[in-house]
């Protein structure tokens, strides 16, 4: 190996390609680099620091233990400015090397030629370490404002942020003076009237006075778009004319733009119901799997409304996630109304619940179960994830259970939502109660629809303590629920329902659960308390 050190070589004289180009040792000292977005002479280095914060805040951003809040540089082109934005610039890690170049400049003869002493070489190269960390300033400096520092609010603001207590203590809320159009300043920029499209008016110019000083920021886009002067080419340029006055004109149309392509949406107050699909949507009509289309239209004839849930249930996994994937085999045979006793469910195109005393028995029912983790997904998420996850669930186990995992016999628990159409429902107690007749509207109501108040709320209430009890690894009994359905003494009101049991869940820590050892504690009790009176119920029979 050579010896280290700067070695000079010829400048203008190639190597031959046949030799190795010799090792050089890497020092194992460590650098840190900043580029800063600006000159900076050698004579300026300590300002330089200084527009960034200092020293100590140069220091703790390049920390190998720094969090990402203190890894942020903000350079300050106007210290001392509370309203001048500042730039931010990232730390980053990066594998270079630190060069240290040195140019030799010959001396020159009397005549003015470059003088032949020997000398081979004007340019001499050094590594003196490496630099894992670089601060950069890739992202656009923010719009800049400056108020009138003379503003009572000006002057608050710059007390507040030197902690002046007596500049604070003076600051007065000034009185309105309604002068919104002060007279430009005469010193101000002229601008050409060409460049603002109109010409010079007459008299003193005015300008606004409303005092409204500038935000956290101005603009949330840090990242320049490199579109090189060209115009959208998704963009093009389509006529179109005036229906009032016939005039044509010509206007740029985004062919990329998003289309929507969900089905139509109505509210419970709407008159009428859509009939057929969104002009979108029966665009799409063709490119759509038209052997599961068709099945689609053979359900809906069958039965009118249906739950996503119930309509999957329907289908192979295969078939499940073409219906999720397409977007716009659902929307072409249904709808779905935003609020009402049919939220949540998509209906047939042309059928309205509202004038059909039978749509009664397809009514939702939902339950929130405080005690089922709550996952809040990120738009992003929700998108990559949460329109396939019911199809990638189903692709890895189906069997019966999982295809009526829309039905509640009050026998069986599938899930730990409670959600079900109340067609869905075929525990014996619940039906009798659901097809009864007697306590029926005469209008459908948009809380109850076509029960009556008092009728809905007792199928709520067996419905919901049947549910829990499942949960909570108990079949509820009819004596349970009638005892649920007598009304309290000189009311109508029905007794309030027991207090749900909280079960253990990182989720409802603040709702009052318990802490893990003891909610672990009650469940033991709880089942030693259930075997002793399954035992002595066998014992008396």
């Amino acid at each position: 190996m050579n010896p280290p050190g700067p070695i000079a070589g010829p400048s203008t004289l190639q190597a031959p390609l046949d030799d190795i180009a010799p090792e050089r040792p890497l020092p194992s000292a460590h650098f840190y680099s900043v580029e800063y977005p600006g000159y900076v002479k050698p004579t300026s280095i300590p300002l330089a620091v200084e527009r960034l914060g200092g020293q100590s805040r140069v220091e703790n951003a390049f920390k190998r233990a720094s969090s990402k809040t203190e890894s942020l540089l903000e350079l300050s082109l106007r210290p001392g400015n509370p309203f001048a934005h500042p730039v931010h610039g990232d730390v980053v890690s990066t594998s270079n090397i630190l060069l240290k170049v040195v140019k030799r400049k010959r001396k020159r003869g009397a005549d003015g030629a470059a003088a032949t002493d020997g000398t081979v070489g004007d340019y001499t190269v050094e590594a003196l370490g490496m630099i894992p960390k670089t601060a950069r300033f890739r992202s656009m400096v923010d719009y800049q404002y400056q108020p009138d520092m003379d503003d009572p609010i000006a002057k608050l603001r710059s007390a507040m942020d030197t902690m002046d207590v007596d500049g604070i203590l003076r600051y007065r809320i000034p009185e309105e003076k309604e002068d919104y159009y002060v007279p430009e300043d005469p010193a101000a920029m002229d601008i050409d009237p060409q460049l603002l499209g109109a010409d010079e008016p007459a008299g003193p110019k005015m300008n606004s006075n409303l005092r409204l000083f500038t935000p956290p920021l101005f603009s949330r886009q840090a990242i320049p778009q490199n579109y090189n002067y060209k115009s959208n080419p998704a963009s093009v340029v389509t006529t179109v004319v005036d229906e009032e006055t016939g005039e044509e004109k010509k206007r740029l149309i985004n062919r990329m733009r998003w289309k929507g392509y969900g089905p139509i949406s109505i509210s419970f107050s709407d008159a009428g119901v859509p009939d057929k699909p969104s002009a979108a949507v029966d665009e799409q009509r063709a490119n759509a799997d038209q052997k599961i289309l068709k099945r689609l239209q053979e359900l809906f004839q069958e039965r009118p409304i249906w739950t996503r849930a119930a309509i999957f249930n329907q289908f192979m996994p295969f078939e499940v996630r073409e219906i999720l994937n397409s977007k716009v085999i659902l929307p072409l045979v249904s709808y779905v109304f935003q609020d009402g006793p049919w939220r949540d469910t998509q209906i047939r195109l042309g059928y309205d619940p509202r004038q059909d005393k039978e749509a009664r028995f397809y009514q939702r029912l939902y339950f929130r179960n405080s005690n089922h983790p709550i996952v809040r997904p990120s738009v992003v998420s929700k998108r990559q994830e949460g329109r396939t996850e019911l199809a990638q669930n189903r692709t890895e186990a189906v069997n019966q259970d999982d295809r009526r995992s829309h039905v509640f016999d009050g026998v069986t628990v599938t899930k730990e939502t409670a959600a079900f159409q109340l067609c869905d429902i075929i525990d014996p107690m619940l039906k009798e109660m659901i097809e009864d007749e007697e306590d029926l509207r005469d209008v459908c109501n948009e809380r109850d629809g076509w029960y009556s108040t008092h009728a809905f709320e007792r199928i709520k209430t067996v419905l919901r303590h049947k549910f829990f009890s499942l949960l909570g690894g108990h079949i509820a009994t009819r004596e349970e629920c009638e005892v649920l359905l007598v009304p309290q003494e000189g009311t109508n009101k029905l007794p309030p329902r027991p207090t749900q049991r909280l079960r253990f869940g990182k989720h409802n820590m603040a709702k009052g659960a318990l802490p893990p050892e003891d909610a672990a504690a009650h469940r033991l009790m709880a089942t030693l308390q259930q075997k002793a009176k399954d035992g002595r119920f066998h014992e008396q029979s």
